[in-house]
Formats: C-alpha cells, structure tokens, sequence
C-alpha cells in the first residue's frame, strides 16, 4: 500500500475513511460470495465446472479494463474510451496478421503499441490541452470507433491464418501441466496483469504519483513535479493494458469485430467503483476492481444460466452501475 492510501497516524477522518474502503471491498466480496449461492441453489448447472470457466473467462477481458479504468479513476479522471480502445486495438491486431501476414509476436506488439498510442494522445488531450477527461475521452471514444470502421470497412477480420492466435485467450498452459485444471490462458494473464498493475500502484514512483495526483494534483505541481508529464504517462500505460483486452478478445472470437466495444467501458467502469475505488480520485486497489469484474460476470452468466431475458440482465446490469456510484458517494459522504 502507498503512502498515499495509507492513513495517517492519529488522523480520525483518513482512519475512518480507511475502514469505509476496506469496509466497501469486504461487502464487494460478501456479496460475490452470495450471488454464488444464491445462483446455485436456483440453477444446478451453475456451478458447472465449466460454467465457472466460462465465468473467468468472460471476467478476464472486463477485469483487464477494470485494471486500465482504475488507474485513470485513482488519478481523478475518467476514460469513456476503453471499450472502442479495445476493439481499435484487436482491428490493428487483425490488419497487421491476416492483411500483412506478420509473425505473431508483431500483431501483439502492434496491438499494445495501438493502446499506449491512443492512451498517449488522451493523456495529452486531458493534461496539457486541460480538456476535462469526460469529454477528451468521449470524443476519442468515436474516433476510435470511427476509424475501426473505416480500417474494416465495417466487416469483421478473421485470424484463421494466424496459427496459434486463438491459444492467447482460450489455450490452456495450465491443463497441459494439469489435465484436470483447464484454467484459460485469458484468466492467467488477468492475474499476471492485476499483479503487475499492483505492484506499480504500490511500490514505484509512478504508483505514488497516481494516487497523488487524485489526491492533491496543486500541491504535486506546486512542489515541482511534473504533473501533465506523469498523468500523460499513467493514461499511456492505461492504455497498453487495454491494449491486452484487446487481444483477449480478438483471440477470444478469433476475429476483429469493428462495431464491437461499446459498452464495455460502463462495465469496467462500474467494475472499479464496486471494488471501492473512488471517482473522485486518490484511492482504489486492484484487487477490489477484481472483485467487481467477477461479480459483473457472476451476475451476467447467472442471469443467462436462469434463462432471464437480455432485456433484464441490461435492467439488472444499469442497478448495479447506479447502486456502485450511490455507495460510492455515500462513502465520500461519511470521509467528508
């Protein structure tokens, strides 16, 4: 943990905002622990073997974003952008493989390339053109969506002459060690990612100055730190992370669909905020937004698993964004 989310020392309120946050990633936990209950007593095919695969799965590529988005959340700001990111990075991906027949290592390369690129130019937008990060990102939000569609023609990009592009996401190193545990590389790489990102928050410069910068950007620029220059590179990292949703995805369909990635962002987004990171910047952990991805997925696949109509998992999904922001504010509420 950072000085920067560590309470202080005799300081009643960061005290008592501590215990709320730690508080808010408990009952996050309590209540992932009860959907699972509560999903298989109603349905016996829930608690499937596969149907947990299939649940880490889906959780792999919105905790990867969750993990981007909790980066750019902690700083204060917000991206609209990485859902579209994402499906910007799986088309470079698909054009770089399938269209220009590269080695493999290259179309990943492009892919993470494309995301820290398009994250680059959103820092940028937010802190040295000084556009608030709603509006900087939701304009880069529909030119990455644009240019998707422009790059595709609008037509979806098949990797099926790419050998070995589908192991990414839906291989298993794991079950060839261990047959009886076929664990997707996808959910291998989410933890290698979470632990990665979690080491950066807690125990580098850049970490320090992520949480800084939500916490008291004036005073960081007024003792003579470089605050455009590290919010730049926080949003530059963001979005190589995205980049690796990216390629989750795409290898995940095995294939680049251009009209594919809205709506991610709200999900990732809600993801961060169940797991007590707050919107108004300085404070949030890794592994909470973990938990808000497993429990988005938990909620999604139970729903279907109960055969609830799309409509109503839509209706259930917009309840847990509002609820997630509404607990989040009562908790700003109570630190004062």
């Amino acid at each position: 943990m950072t000085d920067a989310a560590r309470p202080a020392e005799g300081n009643p309120e960061r005290i008592n905002f501590f215990a709320t946050a730690t508080a808010q990633r408990l009952l996050a936990f309590a209540s992932l622990v009860v959907m699972l209950i509560v999903f298989s007593l109603l349905s016996p095919n829930f608690m499937q073997t596969s149907n947990m695969i299939a649940i880490l799965q889906a959780a792999s590529i919105n905790g990867v974003l969750a993990i981007a988005v909790t980066l750019i959340i902690i700083t204060g700001g917000i991206d609209l952008s990485v859902g579209t990111m994402m499906t910007f990075c799986a088309v470079v991906c698909a054009i770089v493989l399938t269209n220009l027949g590269m080695p493999l290592w290259v179309g990943v390369v492009a892919a993470l390339a494309t995301g820290a690129a398009a994250g680059f130019v959103s820092g940028t937008f937010v802190a040295r053109m000084m556009i608030p990060p709603f509006i900087a990102t939701l304009g880069m939000m529909m030119i990455l969506r644009g240019l998707s569609l422009i790059l595709t023609e609008a037509r979806p990009i098949y990797f099926n002459n790419t050998p070995g592009f589908d192991q990414i996401s839906r291989g298993s190193l794991v079950g060839q060690i261990v047959p009886s545990v076929p664990l997707p590389n996808g959910v291998l790489i989410l933890f290698a990612v979470a632990l990665a990102a979690s080491f950066i928050l807690n125990r580098t410069v850049m970490g320090r100055y992520t949480y800084a910068l939500g916490s008291n950007e004036e005073a960081m620029r007024l003792s003579g730190v470089n605050t455009a220059a590290w919010k730049t590179a926080i949003y530059t990292l963001a979005g190589a992370i995205v980049g690796i949703a990216g390629l989750l995805i795409a290898s995940r369909l095995n294939s680049a669909q251009p009209a594919l990635g809205m709506g991610y962002e709200l999900e990732a987004i809600a993801a961060v905020v169940i797991g007590g990171t707050s919107l108004s910047g300085g404070r949030g952990t890794i592994l909470g937004s973990l938990i808000g991805a497993l429990i988005i997925a938990v909620l999604a696949n139970g729903l279907r698993v109960l055969s609830v109509a799309q409509e109503w998992q839509i209706v259930a999904m917009g309840m847990i964004i509002i609820a997630a922001v509404y607990a989040d504010q009562l908790r700003r509420r109570k630190t004062g």
